[in-house]
């Protein structure tokens, strides 16, 4: 898709869609969902509109696609956002209808397994924001994290140049949502040593595309929504993140290997990636076992990229993704990665 266009913007005042396209995560922990809702109410003057498959465990594709065209199709609704991921959009994608979405764009908020949604769109034409779903960012205990807030804002409201800043603290421990207690205290944070930059020696600006690099994958593998093309991502700004499942190194060069054997790496001139994510309730690493997997990683996503992009300039642990604070990244919208200047520009 050559023609790619920022949606109108709602104000203060308006309604928008909450669905869950990936998962009713919001009936199972109604906590971090209502306190997001009211946060949308009561900071940002926002009038949360749900949908039959918000709060439901177990809807099918088809519920969930309805959903979407209802968001969508509302001339009311000036904007649309997602509770949270999880791991069955894909399924979506073939039921939704390209030509009513494409008839009513409007700003669709959403990350994780909501890449699927942010590429379908970008693919119609229609710019997406990649971030802040509603139980993870502005569900978030006591309050949303400033950077985060203020991204969101701007993204929202205001159409134009935003410069994100790397976080003087971040988190990536979770607390058990199904417990009260995790809602009286602020998440606990550690300080942030900044990003690093690979061939920082030039200034890039492009369109960005990716996501979490698992759903990606999922994506890559069953050849949907990826452009048979490649060519439109010339020069374009990469953006990657993991999830919380934690893929090793291995699985993470090796999904950034078969990217590049596709032809796919070689095409980007810069490349963001977020922020590991190296503690789950799986995997509750200590700080020593937190620093080895995102060395690992790092060191995963330069072997590929000097086997395949070398020349690409590479910015590391830029927050956005399954940490916290979570930066809002137009999802085919522009993004400028200053090398010389050590900063990132985006436009919403």
């Amino acid at each position: 898709m050559s023609v790619i266009s920022y949606p109108p913007k709602p104000s203060p005042g308006d309604r928008i869609a909450v669905i869950s396209p990936a998962s009713g995560l919001p009936g199972l922990y109604p906590r971090p969902y209502e306190l997001g809702l009211e946060r949308l109410r009561e900071d940002y003057g926002l009038e949360p509109v749900e949908y039959p498959a918000t709060r439901k465990m177990g809807s099918t594709p088809q519920e969930r696609a309805d959903d979407v065209h209802a968001a969508f199709a509302d001339p009311g609704v000036r904007a649309v956002i997602a509770s949270i991921g999880g791991d069955d959009q894909i399924t979506v994608l073939p039921l939704l209808d390209r030509e009513l979405i494409r008839a009513n764009p409007k700003p669709f908020f959403g990350m994780s397994d909501n890449t699927n949604l942010l590429m379908f769109l970008r693919n119609t034409g229609i710019v997406g924001y990649h971030g802040a779903t509603v139980m993870t960012a502005l569900g978030r205990p006591v309050a949303m994290d400033p950077l985060t807030a203020e991204s969101l804002r701007a993204a929202l409201f205001t159409s134009g140049e935003y410069e994100l800043k790397p976080a003087d603290r971040w988190n990536d421990v979770n607390r058990d949502w199904a417990d009260p207690a995790t809602f009286d205290a602020e998440p606990e944070t550690r300080s942030g040593a900044g990003w690093t930059w690979v061939n920082a020696d030039r200034v890039v600006e492009g369109r960005s595309w990716g996501g979490c690099l698992e759903i990606l994958g999922w994506l890559l593998m069953a050849d949907r929504e990826i452009p048979r093309d490649l060519s439109e991502f010339d020069g374009g700004v990469l953006i990657l993140e993991t999830s919380e499942e934690m893929p090793s190194g291995t699985e993470v060069f090796r999904t950034l290997r078969n990217m590049g054997e596709r032809g796919l790496l070689q095409r980007f001139s810069a490349l963001l990636m977020g922020r590991a994510k190296t503690w789950s309730f799986e995997r509750p690493n200590g700080p020593d076992e937190a620093a080895h997997y995102a060395t690992e990683q790092r060191e995963a996503v330069l072997r590929a990229m000097r086997a395949y992009a070398p020349d690409t300039t590479i910015v590391f642990d830029v927050d956005f993704g399954h940490t916290d604070p979570q930066l809002v990244i137009p999802y085919g919208g522009v993004v400028r990665v200053d090398g010389p200047a050590r900063r990132i520009t985006v436009t919403y």
